[in-house]
């Protein structure tokens, strides 16, 4: 049986992994150079940046996947375990540092408020509880009807879940100061959400980062990128890169034909890897679409970002591996990143800064430090070259002022990528950096199916789907899609 996966992203990538392993004649066709997808990288004068994502989070899920081959990570890259695992920078000048020693991270909450410890503690139990049955009861699990969600331990813990309230409440009923709050409701900052928009289900985020740890692979995730793609191709999985799909050819509720630029395929299968919308929207007939134009633009969308990419001839020695620089004004911030009717290049943002070089020589040359500084942006923005140049001399005015060293006089690569980088490059619907956010009418059942209404042999994996955002969540998305392509087409039946 052939199978034709388009999209080489992550999703792409542990697809082909598990489909080829399983025997299925496996080709991914990828529009852009390289594997990885949104988590590319790019290369200029010995300075190498991931271009997509940085944080290597819920090790134990990275671990599940490449057990699955009888593998681990180890085999792959050498992971170091980050301390810090990020820094903060506050508006009111005051540097905080989160630490893998949790009584550390108790200390730190002392300090914010009464009793900050003993709250925090309490709160990452809620949040451990939570993690653990997702990762159990939810995580591998497809959801095609409500029945799915009605089994007696999702009833049971249902009271727990908290649904109907919005993570920015449940954290505000346990803690007064403005700095825990900031920081345990950044974390929902990872599923592409704001915070008084995302269920407080999704604390279980904090376990993940807070409790677990923040890890890095030597040589960046390109390498994980990289291993996924060589565990597919040791199963017999074909890469075609530079192939740009054109359409998709319906014929009797199948697809019939994938035409590329210059090639015809003729697929059993297809799985879907590229953005879900510009899949649905642009490839498909009308008549196949499961979600018509109408359905995307009722979406709650995650929001886009301001990329920027920075070669400096210098060390920042203020800076850890991770930095988040958050601003005072943070609810009008959220605003005008996530309420279409605000929405605007903000004034005053908070932002984040990475700088792999700390952790990785690879990254950049001696003496020298890359930075990789992202923006959340609101999508659909307007995107101009001035824009941008301003946009970036704000970011890096701030940013200079705090730490104390002129970046921009000792940079000697930079490179800037936002929304209209997004629409082209991964044909990203209005530009949003990560796809669906995680609010209540978009989780498990709610989210797009992996398998399609109209067509009966195309499926879908990706962010946009169950679980959701986030590599772990790309990657245990296809689990899902293979375990039930495998279930309906046994490779016996060939």
């Amino acid at each position: 049986m052939e199978i034709v996966i388009v999209g080489a992203g992550f999703g792409g990538l542990s697809a082909a992994a598990f489909l080829a392993r399983e025997g299925y004649d496996v080709t991914v066709l990828e529009k852009n150079e390289q594997p990885g997808g949104r988590a590319n990288f790019y290369q200029e004068n010995d300075y190498y940046f991931d271009m997509g994502p940085s944080w290597y989070l819920m090790p134990d899920v990275y671990k599940n996947f490449y057990a699955e081959f009888g593998k681990k990570p180890e085999d792959y890259f050498q992971l170091e375990k980050l301390d810090p695992s990020y820094r903060i920078f506050y508006y009111d000048q005051r540097v905080i540092d989160l630490h893998p020693e949790m009584e550390k991270n108790y200390a730190t909450f002392e300090t914010f408020e009464a009793d900050g410890g003993q709250k925090l503690k309490k709160y990452l139990e809620s949040s451990r509880e939570l993690y653990e049955f997702s990762i159990e009861e939810m995580l591998y699990k497809d959801y095609n009807s409500i029945l799915d969600l009605l089994n007696g331990k999702l009833l049971l813990k249902g009271y727990k879940l908290r649904l109907w309230e919005n993570l920015q409440h449940y954290v505000e009923k346990q803690f007064k100061s403005d700095e825990a709050r900031k920081i345990l409701e950044y974390a929902i900052g990872f599923l592409g959400g704001a915070p008084d928009k995302t269920p407080s289900f999704y604390h279980l985020v904090s376990h993940a980062d807070l409790t677990m740890g923040v890890y890095y692979p030597q040589g960046g995730m390109r390498k994980v990128v990289e291993s996924v793609y060589q565990l597919a191709q040791s199963y017999g999985a074909k890469f075609l890169f530079n192939q740009t799909v054109k359409n998709l050819k319906v014929e009797d509720n199948l697809i019939e034909s994938i035409n590329t630029d210059n090639t015809v395929f003729h697929p059993d299968l297809v799985v879907m890897n590229a953005d879900y919308h510009h899949s649905e929207i642009e490839l498909l007939p009308e008549k196949n679409q499961s979600y018509d134009k109408k359905y995307w633009e009722s979406r709650a969308l995650s929001p886009s970002a301001m990329v920027i990419y920075l070669g400096i001839e210098k060390k920042v020695n203020k800076l850890a591996h991770h930095n988040l620089f958050l601003n005072k004004d943070w609810e009008e911030g959220f605003d005008k990143v996530f309420d279409p009717e605000k929405a605007a290049w903000p004034e005053n943002p908070s932002y984040y800064v990475n700088v792999p070089s700390i952790t990785d020589k690879s990254a950049a040359p001696d003496g020298s430090d890359t930075l990789y500084i992202l923006v959340p942006l609101a999508h659909s923005l307007e995107d101009t070259s001035q824009l941008r140049e301003e946009f970036f001399n704000w970011i890096m005015d701030d940013l200079e002022s705090k730490i104390g060293i002129n970046i921009r006089e000792n940079m000697v690569v930079k490179k800037i990528f936002a929304l209209k980088d997004f629409k082209h490059r991964y044909n990203a619907y209005k530009g949003t950096a990560f796809g669906l956010t995680h609010t209540l009418k978009q989780t498990a059942l709610w989210r797009p199916a992996h398998h399609s209404k109209k067509v009966k042999n195309l499926y879908y994996t990706g962010q946009y789907t169950h679980p959701g955002i986030g590599v772990p969540m790309t990657m245990v998305s296809s689990q899902i899609v293979y375990k039930d392509i495998k279930k309906r087409y046994p490779i016996s039946n060939r």
